[in-house]
């Protein structure tokens, strides 16, 4: 029973957390990071499993010796789990309620993005309610073969895009 329980503890705990709560198991919540895929999204239960099954193999030959070698090698200091899952260990840094643009729902994008294009659209959904109402239209109205909205509504599309990207509905 014991050997079991500390199984599915040492094997399924970290993937758990990380696909329930946005990326953080309490140990990485304590210090300030969470898990993504490479491309900014939510790591899901696929890339979670993987990249934490691969522990055994960071912590060859003994005491994570693989995982350090790997992190000073790859990039972006990727351990070999990180690598195999196509995922991402980043610094978490909370954006007040106050300042985000809460806009429920969620809006399909009409064409296929890059990453990069991906990226600037998460990077306008998390910083808009730090810039003027005129400015979020202005970059906004930029977009407008994209949302096929001006001003306001441009913005508010943009949002139900990014909220798409990252699984908020």
């Amino acid at each position: 029973g014991m050997l079991i329980a500390y199984f599915l503890l040492e094997w399924f705990y970290p993937v758990v957390f990380e696909v329930y709560r946005g990326g953080m198991t309490p140990g990485k919540k304590s210090l300030g990071i969470h898990v993504i895929n490479d491309d900014g999204t939510p790591v899901g239960w696929g890339a979670s499993l993987i990249r934490n099954l691969l522990r055994v193999v960071d912590l060859l030959p003994f005491a994570y010796v693989g995982g350090l070698v790997s992190m000073l090698v790859a990039r972006n200091f990727k351990r070999l789990g990180d690598l195999a899952a196509g995922t991402l260990v980043v610094h978490h840094q909370a954006v007040p309620l106050a300042r985000r643009l809460d806009v429920a729902g969620a809006r399909p994008l009409p064409v296929s993005l890059t990453l990069d294009e991906r990226r600037a659209l998460l990077d306008f959904s998390e910083s808009v309610g730090r810039l003027s109402p005129q400015r979020q239209q202005e970059l906004a109205n930029i977009l407008t073969p994209l949302s096929g909205r001006q001003d306001g509504e441009a913005v508010a599309a943009l949002a139900r895009f990014a909220n798409t990207l990252t699984g908020r509905e």
